[in-house]
């Protein structure tokens, strides 16, 4: 059974799902940053550049969002592009011709200074702007209403086909007209209550949008998606979930207020925790989210995996370790590569890894056992992963290479930074390396006479444990040499790769 705990604290909120005390997701909200994702903004049309079929749009940011024609809906571009005139009589005025996406151009869609209905699709980063869409999604608990696109989509983990053409004759009949929706996993087998309740908030929602829109301020904020917690809750919350643990009253109230609105059903599970220590503490999760930063993770068994992103994919290495079966070598080497495949999908999961990655599994010499490997990871990928992934077959070297969908930023990306030592390299360079780069530097300034009188090395401890161990020699040496006095001294507040080197 699973859990939902939030802890919410002043400066931030922290939602995490658990099955049977194992974390599998963990969200963060923090307060002093402004979300845009999702948001809808009045926005303005500071400029059109037709060579890369892009628009920049003002929406009261530091810098202006970018507009792709690909993030255009049809509709709307077709309808400006031919014309649009809705006086002419559509009977007696000649067909016109509608050109196809690569024919669509930017500037006769859009002008400079025209106010535009916006959404964000994906936060700024770094110098770039927010990248905006006129594509507009609603997310609800079964499905996702597309406003302004009159197309119906089907999730594929919902197999079994009189269900999937239930789910599209529901919605097909009570969709408005000119609208579309996505069929979210969760729809399935629920009853058309539930499902025409959710389509009715969210239509509901996107009339609210339109209103606003016709009465605020350019470059203002419309809406914007509920709060982190309240989310985490509408994504996650179904028969599964046993319980909605808040560690503050005062949240509790509020998810107990938005369950009971959404789904009646399950709105005595939202409690709040009420036992001794911190509500994460209690539940494991914090020693949980610790070990999700490091490379290695340890499996039941004994066997490990170890996993590393670069720029391009994450490579994921797996290892038996102490596990030695019962058996035999081949049976050690399948059950550890099942047990490591659970493991795998609750990490890219819980790391919200996505891009290129590639699997390095113990080889197989049963070819048997590599089609079984393949068809339990794809199962598994299915079953505990709602982002899309495809999977490759076990190439002879043992190697899997699988795609997952991008959603965000990764957990290493929201909580860690580089290290201002080794810049990200994730290693410094030795007691030895540094060392010796020490002693060349302090040659070179005695031999063009830029030190006078005693000279002071003040260094790490462990380059003062290795000069006075193995380089005490050289010391006495470069005296002789230079006529000057050495002095070492240990630093406690010296870095290993920033010694000084002080002459009196």
């Amino acid at each position: 059974m699973k859990k939902i705990l939030i802890n919410d604290n002043p400066w931030q909120t922290r939602i995490a799902i658990i099955r049977d005390d194992e974390l599998q997701n963990i969200y963060f909200s923090s307060h002093a940053v402004q979300t845009l994702e999702r948001c809808f903004f009045k926005g303005i049309v500071v400029k059109v550049l037709p060579g890369i079929q892009t628009a920049f749009v003002d929406i009261g940011q530091e810098r202006a969002g970018f507009l792709h024609i690909s993030e255009i809906d049809r509709e709307l571009a077709i309808h400006r592009m031919t014309g649009g005139d809705d006086d002419i009589d559509e009977v007696e005025a000649p067909p016109k011709k509608e050109p196809s996406r690569r024919q669509l151009d930017i500037s006769k869609i859009l002008s400079e200074g025209e106010e535009i209905l916006v959404q964000v699709s994906k936060e700024p980063v770094n110098e770039k702007g927010a990248k905006l869409s006129t594509c507009f999604t609603l997310p609800g608990r079964f499905i996702v209403l597309m406003p302004n696109i009159p197309r119906i989509g089907i999730s594929k983990k919902i197999e079994d086909r009189e269900e999937r053409q239930r789910l599209r004759e529901l919605l097909t009949a009570n969709l408005p007209e000119g609208m579309g929706a996505i069929i979210r996993t969760t729809s399935e087998n629920r009853s058309p209550t539930d499902i025409i309740q959710d389509l009715t908030y969210l239509v509901d929602t996107w009339k609210s949008i339109q209103k606003a829109f016709s009465e605020a301020s350019a470059k203002q904020k419309i809406y914007e998606d509920i709060d982190a917690s309240l989310q985490s809750v509408r994504d996650h919350l179904d028969e599964d979930v046993e319980l909605v643990l808040c560690d503050r009253p005062e949240t509790q109230s509020r998810i107990y207020k938005f369950v009971k609105n959404i789904a009646p059903e399950y709105a005595r599970r939202v409690r709040t925790y009420e036992g001794d220590g911190a509500l994460f503490e209690r539940f494991g999760v914090e020693k949980q989210i610790h070990q999700a930063l490091e490379k290695k993770v340890y499996l039941k068994s004994g066997g490990s995996i170890v996993i590393e992103s670069t720029e391009a994919m994450t490579v994921v290495d797996v290892n038996t370790g102490r596990y030695i079966g019962s058996t035999n070598l081949e049976e050690t080497i399948f059950k550890t590569n099942l047990e490591a495949s659970d493991e795998i999908v609750r990490q890219l999961r819980l790391r919200n890894i996505g891009g290129l990655i590639v699997i390095d599994y113990i080889d197989m010499a049963s070819g048997s056992n590599r089609q079984k490997l393949f068809k339990y990871l794809e199962k598994i990928l299915k079953e505990r992963d709602k982002f899309q992934s495809v999977v490759l077959r076990v190439s002879e070297f043992g190697l899997v290479q699988m795609t997952r969908k991008r959603s965000g930023k990764t957990l290493i990306q929201q909580m860690m930074e580089a290290c201002t030592n080794c810049h990200g390299r994730g290693q410094v360079k030795s007691a030895q390396t540094e060392s010796f780069a020490l002693l060349r530097d302090l040659k070179q300034r005695l031999a063009g006479n830029e030190l006078r009188g005693v000279v002071t090395l003040s260094v790490h401890e462990e380059i003062f444990t290795y000069l006075t161990t193995h380089e005490y020699e050289t010391l006495l040496g470069l005296e002789r040499q230079y006529g000057r006095k050495i002095i070492i001294e240990h630093n406690t507040e010296c870095a290993l790769s920033a010694s000084v080197i002080l002459g009196s």
